[in-house]
């Protein structure tokens, strides 16, 4: 009998604070009442603020990340569009499968599992494109199963120093409001989120923020679409209604989340992202253990891919600590798969949260054949986490 807390820390659906599902907890509305319109209108206007675009555009897809991915390709290419993508990672591998079943050539660089984009390849191949053949370049700016970030502003700049005028897509399903995103700086022309990461909503939203020259280009376009549509999209949503029945209890948490973020303050979430996840990989390290990102510069503020030791498989851990402990970890996708759990740290998490995730990992590490110290990696984030109190606002007013 599992009694107490169940522990979620996979780095996505991710945890959902009790004020956003109190929020969801209404009756069915008329999606055609008159007075709807002011709420689509609001979270239009406030996700574009998260995303970081004054210029751009964004859409609400019901549906997922992935159905946002499909909306983008689907709304700006056409058939036999050649694009150009870097495989390092589950997520950057579906996202080119994708591609070459909706009709794409796709031109693939591939790079070990826990390196991040190649932006140097990357310029390499868009400067020897003198025909301009390459119409979208595709990033995954967080990569989920490997916990790697990777630079869209060095990509971006890749593009201009090349005087390259293709489409720049960003899969920042798990980064937008976690990671420093920055749409209309970085030059992105199509970034995929979803409701269910740094959102702290269930799934059930894809979110795309979408350019002005992605827009221009979704006038021209031929690949074959109905659901996605973009222009009827922009129909409905002049008037802050949709083509199609809404999610309504979803949306009505969408804007207690959002709430919430501006609350705290976007700049201030990301630095707490950053704070948080900081804790725990100097927990992982005094396990003594690795990461998958290959680099310091490649961690992510978002998700920990640990690697666990060559004699210990890491299906018993996430088994140990989910039937034992009532504790889920993400599990190693793809060719990580028995090597590498993965410990979320995005969305509504806080010290305590981080240091139960150490604390029951060490637990399920050792019940599953490693040698390591108990309280090891606890105490490494906790002296972490107590080092830098001063320096948070919050923490300081609570102690005074």
């Amino acid at each position: 009998m599992k009694t107490g807390q169940t522990h979620l820390f996979i780095p996505g659906p991710t945890n959902v604070p009790d004020e956003v599902r109190r929020a969801m907890n209404v009756g069915q509305e008329d999606m055609r009442a008159p007075d709807f319109g002011d709420l689509t209108l609001g979270l239009l206007s406030d996700l574009k603020r998260v995303f970081r675009t004054g210029t751009g555009e964004v859409f609400l897809f019901p549906g997922s990340g992935t159905g946002a991915w499909e909306a983008a390709i689907t709304n700006t290419l056409n058939p036999g569009d050649k694009v150009l993508i870097a495989r390092f990672g589950q997520f950057s591998t579906l996202w080119a499968q994708m591609a070459e079943r909706l009709g794409l050539v796709v031109e693939v660089v591939d790079v070990a599992w826990g390196a991040g984009v190649p932006v140097a390849e990357f310029e390499r191949r868009l400067g020897a494109d003198t025909k301009d053949e390459i119409k979208a370049v595709f990033v995954t700016h967080n990569e989920t199963a490997t916990g790697v970030t990777s630079d869209i502003a060095a990509v971006r700049r890749a593009l201009d120093a090349c005087f390259h005028d293709a489409l720049l897509f960003v899969d920042g399903v798990s980064s937008v409001a976690s990671i420093d995103f920055r749409m209309d700086e970085w030059g992105v022309d199509l970034a995929v989120t979803g409701s269910q990461k740094g959102l702290m909503c269930p799934a059930g939203l894809g979110i795309l923020g979408v350019s002005r020259k992605a827009l221009e280009a979704s006038r021209t376009a031929t690949m074959r679409r109905a659901y996605f549509e973009f222009a009827d999209m922009r129909a409905m949503n002049a008037d802050g209604y949709f083509p199609y029945t809404p999610p309504t209890p979803l949306l009505r948490g969408l804007r207690a989340a959002l709430d919430r973020i501006f609350r705290e303050g976007l700049d201030e979430v990301i630095a707490r992202h950053a704070r948080l996840a900081e804790g725990i990989r100097r927990g992982v390290h005094a396990w003594g253990l690795d990461l998958v990102a290959e680099h310091p510069t490649l961690w992510s503020n978002t998700v920990s891919a640990i690697r666990t030791p060559a004699h210990v498989d890491a299906r018993d851990v996430l088994r140990v600590a989910y039937e034992e402990m009532n504790t889920s970890f993400g599990s190693g996708l793809g060719r990580l798969s028995g090597k590498v759990f993965r410990i979320g740290h995005l969305g509504d998490f806080n010290e305590g949260m981080a240091l139960t995730a150490l604390s029951v990992a060490e637990m399920a590490l050792v019940r599953a054949g490693a040698e390591l110290q108990f309280g090891a990696g606890v105490a490494a984030a906790q002296r972490h986490f107590t080092g830098t109190a001063a320096a948070n606002p919050a923490l300081r007013l609570a102690a005074e």
